[in-house]
């Protein structure tokens, strides 16, 4: 745990990693608390109301079940096996069993479609998969494309004949089992890249990486745990976000976790929930937090008292952290990572200043810098990439199946991030853009974030989207693609004053030379504006 201080540099080089050299997240985050028969580790809301709980006991003796289920129908250890849930008690359980036989758990998404999910399980070599009712069909439909996927099992309704019955194989299964005794260094799970450039690539993740993002969860949380902390994301559990940013670590620390994945986020029964349960922790994506920010006056109707919330994914930017303040009472903890390489940079509110649209400052435990075109750290101020250096228990293994993209990855001992950014002379991190998203217009560099920031401060912008449009003099212009809100007419001179209130606030070469309202933008299944999507459509326009 990290070593409470009274600012920041204390904090972070009295910090030290101490890694064992054999390490199961399943005995970790679950069998070592069994011990404590009545300690609760998940409340579980489905979407009719009706409440389950389940302490560390419970799914100890579940997921030694379905361990020794997975065994017997020939699941060993190393081969990979889909989880294809939402938020749910049988995905928890999914994965304590997985590790536990030292196999390697494939989170995905629910939203993926039949082509997304036969990709990442052709591409992994997937031999199972675990899932419920309204998924089954496209893992039906694209099985016998996947002549590796072997066994497949169904947690609720009907079981098709060549199916596995989840709840009867827990019946099956003996709740006694002794796991595989992994090395910390030995693969766990492959996380699948969101794809918003290029074919998404499997990052294999080590047994290591929960003991890695723990001094994360640790400082963006103030110093998680303490009394009576209890943590909620409705970011799915199939994204690292939801996965080891929120369950695996709660575990990790004996504290309960509350799981409700609605089909549909409402922002207010968001504050309803956290009311209702007493949630004190949140983990809340920027584009949650935008829609909750519509509610009016929240707290007059609902009785939370958040203790903290972390927020990552995509810069919040001034508005939201102010909303933040005056609404929820607390200073949003913004912390940045990737799926490779998460939890590396971020805030910690009670030992350092929260600076408005800066990505924080390196988590302890983590060596962050902005490297140049050569490779070598930048000075303070100037844009470059973000890069990690290794060796780091958060850093991916490689690539599934690429060791050209792996070896892409690095430059001598760093991992490059992709993600554009300066340091100031303070240590703090400012995110530009992606560096493909970087737009180049008469001789500026442009990052869309700050623009999309400034965008979301005009009173009829909903959502926004910007990218570098090609244009024959500039080399490129700023394009906004921006949804409305609700009852906002989309009307040429809405257009002029959206351009004006840009150029005013930010800079002339700045400011959006074309507006384009749309819907909705393209996101990905974390809620990321493609950008590339963006790009790909406006080319397709002007070359048809």
């Amino acid at each position: 745990m990290l070593r409470k201080g009274t600012t920041y540099e204390e904090v972070y080089y009295r910090f030290q990693w101490r890694l064992p050299r054999f390490y199961n997240i399943g005995v970790d985050c679950c069998d070592k608390w069994a011990g404590q028969r009545y300690r609760l580790a998940l409340i579980y809301e489905d979407e009719k109301g009706r409440v389950e709980q389940y302490t560390f006991w419970d799914l100890q003796r579940l997921s030694n079940r379905l361990a020794n289920a997975l065994t017997a129908y020939g699941i060993s250890r190393g081969e990979r096996v889909g989880i294809l849930l939402p938020q749910c008690p049988e995905t928890a359980l999914a994965h304590l069993a997985l590790y536990k036989i030292g196999a390697v758990a494939i989170p995905l998404f629910t939203l993926f479609g039949p082509e997304a999910l036969e990709y990442r399980l052709g591409n992994s070599g997937a031999r199972g998969i675990i899932t419920d009712e309204n998924n089954l069909p496209k893992v039906l439909e694209i099985r016998e494309r996947l002549p590796e996927l072997r066994t497949i099992i169904v947690t609720t309704g009907e079981v098709p004949e060549g199916v596995i019955d989840f709840r009867q194989a827990l019946e099956k299964g003996a709740s006694a089992f002794t796991p595989v005794r992994t090395r910390a260094d030995d693969p766990a799970l492959i996380i699948y890249t969101s794809g918003t450039t290029g074919p998404p690539k499997g990052a294999l993740h080590a047994h290591r990486v929960v003991l890695g993002h723990v001094p994360g969860v640790e400082f963006f949380h103030n110093f998680f745990p303490r009394k009576d902390d209890l943590y909620w994301t409705p970011a799915d559990w199939a994204w690292i976000g939801g996965l080891i940013d929120v369950l695996l670590p709660s575990w990790h620390h004996g504290v309960p976790v509350v799981a409700f994945r609605a089909r549909k986020f409402d922002p207010e029964q968001a504050f309803y929930f956290m009311a209702k349960y007493g949630i004190r922790n949140a983990f809340m994506p920027p584009t949650a937090l935008k829609i909750m920010r519509q509610v009016k006056d929240p707290g007059a109707r609902h009785d939370f008292a958040l203790r903290t919330i972390g927020c990552g994914g995509e810069t919040l930017g001034e508005e939201l952290l102010e909303w933040g303040r005056q609404t929820l009472g607390l200073t949003i903890n913004e912390f940045y990572g990737q799926t490779e390489v998460n939890l590396v940079l971020g805030n910690c509110s009670e030992v350092m200043e929260n600076r408005r649209g800066s990505m924080g400052r390196p988590i302890p435990g983590h060596v962050v810098e902005v490297l140049d075109e050569n490779g070598e750290v930048a000075p303070a101020g100037a844009v470059g990439e973000v890069a990690v250096k290794r060796p780091d228990p958060v850093m991916f293994l490689e690539y599934w199946g690429n060791p050209q993209a792996t070896q892409d990855k690095f430059i001598g001992d760093w991992a490059l991030t992709g993600d554009l950014a300066r340091k100031d002379e303070q240590g703090y991190f400012w995110y530009v853009g992606r560096k493909d998203d970087l737009i180049t217009s008469s001789g500026y560099r442009i990052g869309p974030a700050e623009i999309e920031d400034c965008l979301l401060k005009h009173p009829a912008v909903f959502m926004a989207g910007v990218i570098g449009a090609p244009d024959p003099v500039r080399g490129e212009i700023v394009k906004a693609f921006i949804v409305l809100k609700p009852g906002v007419a989309p009307e040429d001179a809405l257009k002029e004053d959206i351009q004006h209130f840009v150029k005013t606030r930010l800079a002339a070469h700045e400011y959006p030379r074309e507006v384009e309202f749309l819907a909705e933008l393209p996101l990905t299944a974390t809620g990321k504006i493609m950008r590339k999507d963006l790009r790909k459509m406006e080319v397709e326009r002007k070359q048809g």
